[in-house]
């Protein structure tokens, strides 16, 4: 057991860190997604310690928090990206319907595959296994789209925070409308109703959001040393667990917060202007841009190496589950392609081949409580429809890249950021 002692672990921990990078940059070159390369990276490992005769690990308990932590990250990420604009509202509500729309429907069709080719499935353990198969990863969307137009790239910004967001509250409302019939919930009069529950849930959800972002904010205006950014951090984790423990939608916080900092102006009106101060809460956006964007690196990173180490890669060559992953795969893209040829026309490439399942996916299957796990679903769909999707999406890019030949943007964001300097610059000159 010595190869697990302090320095081995650290030596490995920032090695997989650094391979981490220079898979971001081979991706940025290539249009592969990153992580393909940090799953292929955690199989390597996986048969390394099998070849030295390593006992199994349950990795799991790291695999679940680093999963929600890592959650947190990247909708908070991908909520410091959208503006609300006027020129804004038509692809916000695009991609809003196509996201909502998407989800209900790859999620009925996916129930439906499982409930009719999985033994021993009823229907709302198949909507409740089909439920992260239909949710679209902004794990591996958002890193992934910097090379398309900007209206595209927005597209998908919005587009994969919206599935996010309303695949996990979608997932949980199965989950109650599970629990709810359970004969010892049915036995108590008390027992609330799982729509009515669900929309309690949302109302209080976003009152809190709100009220806790505009305390959280006006505090953090005022304090200006020592580790407040990850202070501000803990404590939007802190928000995110105690709503999980009252049964609210904690995530619809951390899309709020998110939202008010990138549009201060619009939330700071009337008599809450003089709670507002431009110049520090400046600072405090660039700032908090930053650190999550290189916090939501890192945890992705240790999330999917970790999920490569852990996933059982035989059960992809099983035909069982390469007769369901491919029905699957065909119910995602014809509805994809069925709502997109409606809300955007003729231009649907290559939006249309970009719908890979991440991070959510994997983090949701494993919350499925062990009450209600069906032994006959084979984890080997959940692998075979993240890699395959992300193997669509990177042949959806490339393809488009060469026939529009696009130069590739080695970081987009470092790139926005020089621009809006030298923009100030000018101006201030």
């Amino acid at each position: 057991m010595e190869v697990f002692g302090s320095y081995p672990l650290i030596i490995a921990g920032c090695l997989i860190i650094l391979l981490s990078f220079i898979f971001t940059k081979i991706a940025n070159r290539t249009n592969v997604p990153a992580v393909l390369m940090l799953i292929g990276l955690g199989v390597i490992i996986q048969y390394g310690l099998k070849l030295m005769k390593i006992p199994e690990i349950d990795f799991f308990p790291i695999l679940e928090i680093i999963g929600i932590i890592g959650l947190i990250m990247i909708v908070l990420e991908a909520a410091l990206e959208l503006e609300l604009k006027k020129d804004k509202i038509r692809v916000i509500l695009k991609s809003l319907l196509v996201a909502s729309l998407g989800l209900i429907f790859s999620l009925m069709a996916a129930a439906g595959i499982i409930f009719y080719l999985i033994p021993d499935m009823d229907w709302f353990t198949a909507m409740l296994y089909a439920t992260p198969l239909s949710i679209l990863s902004s794990a591996i969307i958002i890193p992934s789209v910097g090379n398309l137009s900007e209206e595209k790239k927005e597209f998908h910004v919005y587009e994969s925070t919206f599935s996010d967001i309303i695949g996990i509250m979608l997932f949980y409302f199965v989950l109650n409308v599970i629990e709810f019939q359970s004969p010892d919930l049915l036995a108590e009069s008390s027992a609330m109703h799982p729509m009515f529950s669900f929309g309690i849930s949302i109302c209080v959800s976003v009152l809190v959001a709100f009220a806790a972002s505009y305390l959280l904010l006006y505090v953090f205006q005022f304090i200006n040393e020592g580790a407040r950014l990850f202070l501000l951090i803990s404590l939007l984790v802190l928000l995110y667990a105690v709503g999980k423990l009252l049964h609210l939608s904690p995530l619809i916080i951390i899309l709020v917060f998110g939202i008010i900092v990138q549009n201060n102006e619009i939330f700071y009106k009337g008599f809450l202007r003089k709670y507002f101060h431009k110049k520090k809460f400046e600072v405090l956006k660039r700032e908090l841009h930053v650190i999550t964007m290189e916090s939501a690196f890192v945890v992705r990173t240790f999330f999917f190496v970790i999920f490569g180490v852990s996933i059982l890669v035989s059960s992809l060559f099983s035909l069982k589950v390469l007769g369901v992953s491919f029905l699957l795969l065909l119910s995602i893209y014809a509805i994809r392609w069925l709502f997109l040829r409606a809300f955007m026309g003729f231009d649907i490439f290559p939006q249309l081949w970009i719908a890979p399942r991440g991070l959510i996916t994997v983090l949701l299957y494993y919350a499925i409580p062990q009450e209600y796990a069906n032994s006959s679903f084979d984890s080997g769909i959940l692998l075979f429809i993240i890699i395959a999707t992300s193997l669509v999406m990177t042949w959806g890019l490339i393809r488009s890249a060469n026939d529009q030949d696009i130069p590739f943007i080695v970081n987009p964001i470092i790139e926005e950021d020089t621009i809006e300097n030298q923009e100030s610059d000018t101006f201030s000159s």
